[in-house]
Formats: C-alpha cells, structure tokens, sequence
C-alpha cells in the first residue's frame, strides 16, 4: 500500500491564505491533492491540517482528512513532526495494511507531475538502499559559495567559510564553479515509513528524507512562501503541469 499526505496549516506570516491562493482558476492546494489523485501508484490520498477552507477543499477533491494538532499548527512547529503525526494516524486508520512507502506533499507546491512521482516509486522499489526520492532544481545562481551574512559591525561577510569549499585562491565569481547546487524543491519526498518512526536518523534540514536520497530532476521547482512566486508557479504549470 502506498499513501500520499499533505500539509497545510491556515496561518502564515510571509503570504497569508497562500494554500487557498488562486492560480489558473484553481486553489493553490489543488494542485498537489489532484497529481496525487492521478497517481497510478497510490492507494490513498490524505491531508493534514488545521483550516477549515482546506478541509472542505480537501473533502469536495475525496481526499481523506487529518485534524492537524493545535501544537502542531504554529508557526514555531516543524513540518517534521506534523508528518510524523499524519503518518502515525494513517497507520490506526489502515490496521493490518503494510505501507510500502509514503508519498510526501505540501499544499503550497504544486510544481509536481504524477509522472515524477512514479518514477520516485520506481526508483525507491529498484533501489532498496535509499531511503527516499525527492525532487530537486538546480539553482546554481543560490550558490552556497556566494551567501553573505552581516557581521557585528554591519558589513557583510560570507556566510560559509570559503575553506569549506577548498583552496580560497582557486574560487571565482562564476555561478556554475562549484557543480551544480541541487536544492530539494519540496515538490515531492516519497519516503520510507522508517524515515519518519526514525526521525533522529535523518539528514537536516528536512529528517524526514532519511540520508541516503535519490534526486528526481525537474526545473524551477518550488514551494510558494510569498506572493512574488506565484508568476514562477504559473509559468511551470504552463509549461510542465497536467492541468493545461
């Protein structure tokens, strides 16, 4: 059995109603729930949250719902944990099910292809190694190399040491000369159950991915956290999305 979960809660600083947010017609949340629906592979679809407009979104699309915990619908919780706790509801909702993998998803991303998951599946099923198959873009110009923080007296300095990437003197400006800078996009994390009983054992930033990752390549993926994205969104759904 394989089951898709969603995460959206209703409050948010940087683009409030950012979930519910029309794109082409559609509610941004629509997106991710349908390219689940559309999904082959998966057996059952459900989404974790605390808003009433996403749970009515949700049951209108007959996509399962998960009351998200009030602790875990602050802007301080980590989405970690609330997949955590949808996994673990899921189990009691399923008992005497064997869930093979668990197909990651957020309301705000929406730049995902049903194609692109199952390929994950496939990869995950031929490769009983890895952990987990996420989407990546590559956005050379986000180079680690090139990140500034402000220092106590207000200049900016690099953000990562520049021995971190070796010898100083062989470093230059050009955006692509370190390889290319692989940024999970957090279009989809297909997971084993492991990954998220076994929190402690995965790789920051995101646990849940476990530490040995397969990359599924897309391009110019990414979840919406201000308004200004949302042209980008268009534009990939134009371009690459199912729904045209």
């Amino acid at each position: 059995m394989i089951v898709a979960l969603l995460l959206g809660r209703k409050g948010s600083i940087g683009f409030p109603g950012k979930n519910t947010f029309p794109i082409m017609g559609k509610p941004l949340a629509w997106y991710p729930m349908n390219i689940a629906k559309r999904t082959r592979e998966i057996d059952k679809v459900y989404l974790s949250t605390d808003d009433p407009e996403l749970k009515s979104l949700a049951i209108a699309e007959g996509v399962e719902v998960i009351d998200r915990p009030p602790h875990l619908a602050t802007k301080e919780a980590l989405g970690e944990h609330a997949y955590q706790h949808g996994f673990s509801v899921i189990q009691e909702r399923n008992p005497g099910e064997t869930i093979e993998l668990v197909v990651l998803l957020f309301c705000n991303a929406a730049t995902l292809t049903s194609d692109t998951i199952s390929n994950g599946i496939k990869q995950l099923r031929e490769n009983k190694d890895a952990d987990s198959a996420v989407t990546v873009s590559k956005y050379n110009m986000w180079s680690p190399l090139r990140a500034r923080k402000k220092d106590s007296d207000g200049f900016l300095q690099p953000f990562v040491p520049f021995e971190t990437f070796g010898d100083p003197k062989t470093l230059n400006c050009d955006r692509d000369s370190q390889g290319d800078v692989l940024f999970a996009d957090m279009g989809v994390s297909i997971v084993r159950p492991n990954n998220l009983l076994h929190l402690e054992e995965g790789m920051l930033p995101q646990k849940w991915m476990g530490q040995k990752i397969l990359p599924l390549y897309q391009e110019a993926g990414c979840d919406v956290d201000y308004e200004w994205q949302i042209p980008v969104v268009e534009w990939w759904l134009k371009k690459y999305g199912e729904f045209r």
